[in-house]
């Protein structure tokens, strides 16, 4: 989509990509901006508890971690406490300069950082509307002083309610339109009922043969195979989002997904005429996916939305279909369909037992790659979350410094042990030791990270930092500054009349990228730069890609990271209301910043 239109360009300056003469963003070291940096310092955290309860007061003596077996030195040691504050306001983000706007995040200090993960992708109707019922009881006794940002999930990931510790806001987030059930685009509860009906049109069909009747089952499992196929990738997308999206707030992260259904392999089914053809695993997927959320220090807190769940032949509705044979003759298949209901029974019973025993299997494996905790088989869903609540701000944090080999592109077991303490621990599994200013070589082919930061209505993604000042080209500050002439946009000579230019000046907070060390002593980056306008409906109507390759010689690199790299873009729009979607891409190591602004452009 934005790769048809490309301008590749080098400079040779010190982290400047506009003009020195008219408006400028505001540097990152001013007020609003955050600076963070690359450190090959790992961080784990780890929940201690006992009989489900968290352990206070161990001292770092206690504590033991090896990675890859081999005990390590640890050189940074924290103890985390829930602490009581009064409810308060979403927090307020700091001021900024007119027509400028930044993606640092906006969150409340009060404790550990809370997501809530309304699941409607992986999730029947029912469930969804039983989960919301019990979210809302549970904001009434909600600890003071918690901090929550909720988020759903149907075709897409959507933002519903920034972190905030006020109890009127998030309820009133729980009873917006946007968070109410979201009918799934890819879940399909009747491929069962299809099954069945199946099985009886072929019994009770003289003229189907068992050949025909195998064809249809196995265009079924396959249908069924590729629905998953779509779920599963949707939702690692959106989980990667959210890694990113939590990636700049500082410390341990708590995401409390509620879901159903979601598995993490297809088995073979011997009753198809190909019993491996809809066999799929999903296990590597959801490591990567882990992996992303480990590194922001996100802990995932999967509860089965489905509640505690029953064998469908002990529901009073229940009917099995007739079973046929798959081979023999028609008479035997009809004589068979007598007996069907009951020997259906065990089949149901099975397969109900292990597709819940897959879909939990993928809670619980990367509940333990993040060090969060999976809840199944309950139907005390606020009882669970105010458990992940509890556990998820009472942790330790463990940090040592690797060695310089030790970034070998390798996936890094870790292992923590304490002294003196016969208690349950939870903390992230291990990691890939990439080099921090290296891109991974573990996902050939995957999505650029700029694809989903320039989706519009998607979270803002904060690896990179960034103010972004918005201006029509025609402000008074613009006075006697040569534009660039001809259109801009890839789509900008189609655009309703009259268009209106729009100028986008972007200060980088440099700390958030990865730059090479020449021979001569200079620093190079490589960034993708991408702006997409959307329509009040969400229609994209134009946008823009550009890659620069930037060298910034010795003696201005210092001024560039205090200051910060500014460049200016500019894209034509059309009048009315619409959306600006703003998307930086470090290609070195893969990571990417957004954000999205609303804009009403006058005629002119």
């Amino acid at each position: 989509m934005l790769r048809s239109l490309r301008f590749i360009a080098l400079f040779f300056l010190g982290g400047l990509l506009i003009p020195s003469s008219g408006a400028q963003a505001p540097a990152a070291g001013e007020p609003a901006a955050v600076l963070h940096t690359t450190t090959s310092l790992v961080l784990v955290d780890v929940v201690a508890t006992e009989h489900g309860n968290a352990i206070h007061g161990l001292n770092q003596g206690q504590f033991h971690i090896f990675e890859a077996g081999r005990e390590q030195t640890i050189s940074s040691f924290d103890e985390h406490r829930p602490e009581a504050a009064p409810a308060a306001a979403s927090p307020a983000a700091p001021p900024l300069p007119p027509h400028v706007y930044s993606n640092v995040p906006v969150y409340a200090e009060a404790g550990a950082i809370n997501v809530l993960l309304l699941d409607g992708l992986n999730t029947p109707a029912a469930d969804q509307m039983e989960v919301r019922r019990q979210m809302i009881q549970y904001l009434g006794k909600i600890p003071p002083g918690t901090s929550l940002a909720v988020f759903t999930l149907a075709s897409r990931l959507r933002l519903v309610q920034g972190f905030t510790t006020n109890v009127a806001e998030l309820a009133k987030a729980m009873q917006n339109p946007k968070a109410g059930v979201q009918p799934s685009v890819v879940l399909n509860p009747q491929n069962d009922t299809v099954l069945d009906s199946m099985n009886a049109t072929a019994a009770n069909t003289p003229w189907l043969s068992p050949e025909a009747l195998s064809a249809m089952l196995q265009f079924q499992a396959d249908l069924t195979a590729f629905q998953v196929d779509m779920r599963v990738g949707m939702t690692i997308e959106a989980l990667q989002q959210l890694a990113r999206y939590l990636s700049a707030i500082p410390g341990r992260k708590n995401l409390i997904w509620f879901s159903g259904s979601f598995p993490i392999a297809l088995d073979p089914d011997d009753s198809l005429r190909s019993p491996f053809q809809a066999m799929r695993s999903y296990t590597e997927q959801m490591k990567q996916a882990a992996e992303l959320l480990s590194a922001a220090r996100v802990a995932v807190y999967p509860v089965d939305a489905r509640g505690l769940m029953t064998f469908p032949s002990s529901d009073a509705s229940y009917a099995g279909a007739p079973a046929l044979q798959s081979s023999g003759t028609r008479t035997q298949g009809i004589k068979n369909a007598a007996v069907g209901s009951a020997t259906n029974v065990g089949r149901d019973n099975r397969n109900f037992l292990q597709e819940v025993q897959t879909s939990q299997a993928g809670m619980e494996q990367i509940a333990a790659e993040t060090g969060g905790k999976a809840f199944i088989n309950t139907n005390g869903l606020k009882e669970a979350v105010g458990h992940a609540v509890e556990n998820g701000s009472s942790y330790y944090t463990v940090g040592y410094v690797p060695g310089a080999k030790d970034f070998d592109g390798q996936y890094h077991k870790l292992q923590v042990r304490l002294d003196n303490c016969d208690c349950q621990l939870a903390y992230r599994q291990g990691f890939y030791a990439d080099p921090p200013d290296k891109p991974s070589n573990r996902l050939p082919g995957s999505v650029s990270p700029i694809v989903p930061a320039t989706l519009h209505g998607a979270p803002p993604s904060t690896q990179i930092l960034f103010q972004a000042q918005v201006l029509p080209a025609s402000n008074p500050l613009f006075q006697g500054v040569k534009l660039p002439d001809g259109p801009a946009g890839k789509m900008a000579e189609s655009l309703k009349k009259p268009a209106q230019r729009y100028l986008v000046d972007l200060t980088v907070d440099a700390h958030g990228l990865a730059f090479d060390t020449l021979p001569d002593g200079a620093h190079q980056a490589q960034m993708e730069f991408a702006l997409v306008a959307y329509d009040a409906e969400g229609s994209r109507v134009n946008y823009l890609d550009r890659v620069y390759a930037m060298k910034i010689v010795p003696d201005q690199f210092e001024r560039t990271l205090a200051r910060g790299i500014h460049v200016r873009l500019a894209l034509d729009l059309p009048p009315g209301q619409g959306f600006l979607r703003i998307a930086l891409h470090d290609l070195s190591v893969d990571r990417a910043g957004s954000l999205e602004i609303p804009l009403t452009v006058a005629p002119k």
